[in-house]
């Protein structure tokens, strides 16, 4: 919990000296045809803060969200294999975790599909990752004042 003095100092979760910049958008849009779905949105947020994005439907919610997240997915093995990649999107698909995990769902889904990396690798990446973000956010929690 943010021990502070309302009268004299902010709580260091919401000090912006203290914060730690986390995710930033100017003015992103995004148009399907003549339909705008996002127009012009900005947004700040901060290492520790939480968010939430309202709105009617159709007002263009899951649509920032894809936008965020799909860079992600775009360098994961999931639309073209990683042997066709120029050299330096290789290198990025090799350190996204995401790869590994399309990898072994298409070996393990699809009849007669080879992974490209190894199912244990696959698994090891996947293992890995998860400790990590675990321990991360076992890490943060204490921090966020639930």
């Amino acid at each position: 919990m943010c021990n502070y003095d309302p009268h004299e100092d902010l709580c260091p979760a919401y000090n912006l000296a203290v914060t730690t910049l986390v995710v930033e958008i100017e003015k992103l849009s995004r148009r399907f045809g003549s339909f705008t779905a996002v127009d012009s949105l900005s947004l700040a947020t901060n290492a520790g803060e939480v968010f939430g994005l309202l709105g009617s439907n159709g007002a263009g919610k899951s649509t920032t969200i894809k936008m965020l997240t799909t860079p992600l997915f775009f360098a994961s093995n999931a639309i073209y294999p990683t042997t066709i990649m120029p050299t330096w999107l290789k290198v990025i698909s090799h350190l996204n975790p995401l790869t590994y995990v399309v990898d072994a769902l298409r070996t393990s889904m699809l009849a007669g599909s080879a992974s490209s990396f190894g199912l244990g690798l696959d698994y090891a990446v996947i293992l890995v990752t998860t400790v990590i973000l675990v321990w991360i956010g076992a890490r943060l929690y204490p921090q966020l004042g639930v």
